[in-house]
């Protein structure tokens, strides 16, 4: 058992989680990059009302010049409503931000759980591989000298003829 199923159920978990987080943090950035760019466009927007003031200035036509000041006061307008918006985004995305790391945190710390109860799985397994190879040869000296013994004393032991005796006495 490499690791229990409760902790592959919540790396699972974790990882739905995170997931959910990361599209979460996604949304808010998009949502933030929105609101940038429509603040962009209220610059280019007053960017024209000022040009259209200018150019009315030199021609002198005045619906122009009225349209221009319109176009720059509209677009302060809305620069003004736009920040306070931009500014909640910015902090969801903050939020959002920290919401996510923190979910890859407990997602990893789920991983590293599971890898080390792998690797204790791996030594144990690798401890009885050796216990069991080392209970074989044991078994298997055991056996070879049970086999030599009754061999050994089956046969009967002749004594060399001691030093003593001459050949002619043999």
């Amino acid at each position: 058992m490499a690791a229990s199923r409760a902790l592959r159920r919540l790396l699972r978990i974790r990882d739905i989680e995170e997931e959910q987080s990361r599209l979460a943090l996604e949304s808010a950035l998009s949502q933030l990059n929105r609101l940038e760019h429509a603040l962009a466009a209220t610059a280019e927007r007053d960017r024209r009302g000022r040009r259209l003031v200018d150019a009315s200035a030199r021609t002198g036509e005045l619906p122009d010049r009225l349209a221009g000041l319109e176009e720059t006061r509209a677009a302060g307008r809305h620069a003004a409503a736009l920040a306070p918006r931009i500014g909640d985004a910015e902090l969801g995305v903050a939020a959002r931000r920290r919401e996510f790391l923190l979910k890859r945190v407990e997602r990893r710390q789920a991983e590293t759980l599971i890898q080390e109860a792998e690797a204790r799985d791996a030594v144990e397994a690798g401890r009885r591989e050796q216990q069991a190879l080392d209970d074989w040869f044991r078994n298997r000296l055991h056996r070879e000298e049970a086999q030599a013994e009754p061999s050994a004393s089956a046969t009967p032991r002749t004594t060399p003829p001691s030093s003593d005796q001459t050949a002619e006495e043999t």
